[in-house]
């Protein structure tokens, strides 16, 4: 009830601003510094970032994206060296993970510390902690002496922003200022691991493939990975989608006649191909994973009465490709 309470005093305290977008690190820090937020570039998505150890600050995160109070946010620091000032225990196989793939497209969920408060967690006992492989990013959490809070950076539930432009047109007026970093690398969010006894379980497909991971620590486990009360970041049923309504992997819809098409290499026979969109010509799911947001921002503003998104290969990046857009296409 005390989470609740302080959102209902920071919604009625909203306030407008004259967003801006820049490249001025600096400007950035001061703003962080001074509790309000910030949205900043990272290799996966733009993260809409707020001092992870400042409860008002964090609250204006919720506000912003107008999102649950139940759903936890990832904490990104500058390094893994500082990942135990923030967790109580880092199991064998996580610091395994650390070493291969840090700084980049990982998120780890482990135990947290007490000074890390429960708004950031959800009143959960793990956080979700990683190290952003962004030059930009890096330079902001290296000037910074405390860790970052950063959901995407776009109203809840959305399609996840990939360019400042993209966070300007949904967050404008709300938050003060936009670090551009450009167009991001990888273009799907982090993929988050967590460990059960001496199980390593996937919790949220991303950026990092799966056999990338099993490469490093041997088999995973995949959670169930839909949940109206996570356990991590990102794994509600209904997420990531746009207005219009969008068809996962379905029987042609002859009801609409204006339908918009997302597929991966090769046109689809059932529809016009002028009304299709290929996230990847050459066949390469991390060029798809790069376009796969954009796309849907795109089709979303045109004048398609639906959108239809064909399955991509389940495996890679591929398999991270079909979670968003399934998650996009729930009711």
């Amino acid at each position: 009830m005390a989470i609740i309470s302080q959102l209902h005093c920071i919604f009625a305290a909203m306030k407008s601003f004259d967003t801006i977008i820049g490249t001025d690190v600096l400007q950035a820090i001061a703003y962080l510094q001074n509790g309000e937020t910030v949205a900043i570039p990272t290799e996966t998505v733009y993260g809409l970032a707020a001092n992870a150890l400042d409860d008002d600050a964090v609250l204006k995160i919720f506000e912003a994206k107008n999102r649950p109070h139940f759903d936890p946010l990832i904490v990104h620091v500058a390094n893994k060296e500082q990942i135990p000032d923030y967790v109580s225990a880092i199991p064998e196989q996580a610091i395994k993970l650390m070493n291969a793939f840090m700084p980049g497209p990982i998120t780890l969920l482990l135990k947290k510390k007490a000074n890390i408060p429960d708004l950031v967690t959800s009143g959960l006992d793990t956080v979700a902690i990683r190290v952003p492989q962004h030059p930009l990013a890096l330079a902001l959490l290296n000037k910074l002496d405390f860790p970052l809070a950063a959901p995407s950076a776009n109203p809840f539930g959305y399609i996840s922003p990939t360019t400042a432009q993209h966070v300007y047109d949904q967050l404008h007026g709300k938050i003060p200022y936009i670090l551009d970093g450009g167009s991001t690398n990888v273009g799907v969010e982090s993929t988050i691991v967590g460990f059960e006894d001496e199980q390593v379980m996937v919790y949220r497909l991303g950026g990092l493939a799966l056999d990338e991971i099993e490469k490093i620590v041997g088999p995973v486990l995949l959670n169930n990975m839909e949940s109206s009360n996570p356990m991590a970041p990102g794994l509600l049923k209904s997420h990531y989608a746009p207005r219009k309504k969008l068809y996962f992997n379905p029987v042609v819809k002859t009801e609409f006649e204006n339908i918009a098409v997302i597929a991966f290499d090769k046109f689809v026979d059932d529809y016009p191909k002028e009304k299709q969109v290929l996230l990847s010509e050459k066949g390469d799911l991390h060029e798809a994973a790069r376009n796969l947001f954009s796309v849907m921002r795109q089709l979303d503003k045109s004048d398609a009465e639906i959108i239809v998104a064909v399955k991509f290969p389940d495996h890679g990046l591929g398999l991270a490709i079909n979670d968003r857009l399934k998650r996009a296409s729930a009711e």
